[in-house]
This record gives structure tokens, C-alpha cells and sequence, in this order.
């Protein structure tokens, strides 16, 4: 677990934590929508942007507004928030994937919602920086990322 101030400034495996050079190939890479070589960071040079940060009128919540960017294919890597993700895709062409269901691709103007406690993983699989505005609403007492 991360300090929140600390992972939204941060960049890379940092921000989003290393999957580690011997992950099994993930089903877009199966699929041949993209390739990482094993030897580099599928998330060097992701970056959260922290826009605001409120409380929430529910005690002890708060919402938090990013933009993250993701590069050419690389990844956020695998993770969850103490509360609800409501996403939206800028710009560029994601892959999120998630522990728990089929993966869902999202594009140029979709929006998305991450229910709480759900691990997941978005994927640039498009040929342009991603850019996602994503806003939370979270426990305050938590970090708001829990890398896996």
C-alpha cells in the first residue's frame, strides 16, 4: 500500500507497480494486440495527475479526480481502490482487465465505472498516449491504490 500524495505524483512502476519481467502474457498479448519485451516495465512512464481532492459528504469518504496517462503500449498494472472508479477515455484505446470478468475495451470518449474493491488493469493497446480522467470516491482512510 501506498501513500496516496505519493502515488499520484510518482510515475512508472512506482505509481502503478512492477508486474515483474515473468508475468504470463496477458489475454491481449495472446491475442497479438500488443507486445512487451520481458525485459522492460509494461508500466514505465504511466503518470497520475491529481487534479482535486475533496471530501465527500459521507463521513470519513472523499472523492479524488486524476488524469492518467499511459503510453503505447504499457499498462496502469494491476490494482484496486478502497472505493468506486467513474472513468472516462480522453483519448487513445484501453483494454481494462479485471480479476473478475471478461475484459472490456474502451475507447476515444467511452466512459467506465469500477466497482469497489475490484482489481484491474488498463492496457494501452492503441497507437496514441492514453489519457483516462478518472474520479474516485473513496474510504479516506485508505490508500487510494492497492497494487497487486
Amino acid at each position: 500500500m501506498f501513500d496516496r500524495r505519493y502515488l499520484l505524483r510518482a510515475s512508472g512502476a512506482a505509481a502503478a507497480g512492477a508486474l515483474g519481467a515473468a508475468a504470463l502474457p496477458s489475454p491481449a498479448e495472446a491475442a497479438g494486440s500488443a507486445h512487451f519485451p520481458t525485459d522492460s516495465d509494461p508500466t514505465a512512464g504511466v503518470t497520475r495527475t491529481l487534479l482535486q481532492e475533496h471530501p465527500s459528504p459521507a463521513e470519513g469518504w472523499e472523492a479524488v479526480q486524476t488524469l492518467v496517462q499511459i503510453p503505447r503500449h504499457k499498462e496502469s498494472g494491476r490494482h484496486s481502490h478502497p472505493g468506486i472508479e467513474v472513468g472516462y477515455i480522453i483519448r487513445g484505446d484501453v483494454l481494462m482487465e479485471f480479476d473478475d470478468r471478461p475484459p472490456l475495451r474502451l475507447r476515444t470518449g467511452d466512459p467506465f465505472f469500477i466497482p469497489d474493491g475490484v482489481i484491474h488493469n488498463a492496457r494501452n493497446v492503441g497507437t496514441v498516449t492514453t489519457m483516462m480522467l478518472s474520479t474516485y470516491v473513496v474510504d479516506a482512510t485508505k490508500p487510494l491504490v492497492t497494487t497487486y
